[in-house]
């Protein structure tokens, strides 16, 4: 009996000995965290609380002293506001261009490097990734000068086809193309994604697919494809969401205005323009709610639609 008591408080000791050290783990776990915890209490959660806030009343940057309560005023605005449909309309029309041959694109290239029949594999890799480490302004002044309708590169080389060259960004048909272009040359971040989703496709599956006759092309509809159908819902998600958060290009190349005739005023834009030019930061924190509703809508729909094409490894059924 004694011995058994005795077991039985030195399991207790080794107990509240373990607890005493998962407690001062957690401390310092904490004490480390905290900094990451202050910014995004800082630069999240309390932003987020103040645009909530905002929305409904009437603040106005330039006298922000006179702001009042005016409920739900700011939303029935927006059924009214002409601006927003424009800006929205002009938003899907890029995303129905950009969207699918974003995700085309470096899909193409992924499977173009991970041949093992293509020579300098890594040095295409480095190629095509390379201009992503291009900060964004900077490549869209590149291309301000590639896509110029009179000196451009592109122009002059369909110039020499006896093709005439469109004027890409003072052409409302054209200017959404010319962005699209555009974001061809950040398509590298994607493609390594995508060339990680194929290098763990199992060997096995090709190779057993040859031994039944099948092709190249029916191989990657029917095995890659679907292997790697989770690191292409991923992309689609993010570059989705990035569509409708589209900033920064269409402000340098129409300087903020939308130009031209309003073809590149997409909602990003409208709602900076309402919040920091227009000083009107009330109606701007709505505008910015509406866009959150309008990408978890859609996020919510590739997530709920994602069971229908999207394989997971494991997965029963």
């Amino acid at each position: 009996m004694a011995a058994t008591r005795q077991a039985v408080n030195g399991g207790r000791r080794s107990r509240t000995r373990m607890s005493k050290l998962a407690r001062r783990e957690m401390k310092w776990g904490l004490i480390f965290l905290s900094p990451w915890f202050a910014g995004f209490l800082a630069f999240t959660v309390l932003p987020i609380i103040a645009s909530l806030v905002f929305s409904v009343t009437d603040f106005n940057l330039v006298k922000p002293e006179e702001t009042t309560f005016i409920g739900l005023r700011n939303y029935a605005r927006l059924f009214g506001d002409r601006q927003v449909l424009e800006s929205l309309l002009v938003t899907v029309r890029f995303a129905l261009i950009s969207v699918p041959l974003g995700m085309l694109l470096p899909l193409g290239l992924a499977l173009l490097v991970n041949s093992p029949n293509l020579m300098a594999r890594n040095l295409f890799r480095t190629f095509f990734y390379m201009p992503i480490m291009i900060p964004v302004v900077a490549g869209v002044m590149i291309f301000q000068g590639v896509l110029n309708s009179q000196s451009g590169w592109v122009n002059r080389f369909l110039g020499l086809l006896g093709i005439m060259g469109p004027e890409w960004f003072q052409s409302k048909t054209w200017v959404l193309p010319a962005l699209t272009l555009m974001g061809f040359w950040g398509v590298g971040n994607t493609m390594m994604y995508l060339l990680a989703g194929l290098q763990n496709v199992p060997t096995e599956l090709h190779e057993a697919a040859k031994v039944d006759g099948a092709g190249p092309f029916r191989r990657l509809l029917t095995i890659t494809l679907p292997m790697i159908s989770p690191v292409i819902f991923y992309n689609l998600t993010l570059s989705l969401i990035g569509t409708f958060q589209y900033f920064t290009q269409a402000y340098v190349i129409s300087h903020g205005r939308g130009d031209p005739d309003g073809a590149t005023l997409f909602y990003n834009l409208y709602l900076f323009k309402t919040a920091f030019t227009f000083s009107d930061m009330g109606y701007g924190a709505t505008l910015a709610w509406l866009l959150f509703v309008i990408v978890l809508a859609l996020t919510i729909f590739l997530f709920r639609t994602s069971g229908r094409w999207v394989y997971y490894a494991g997965e029963e059924g």
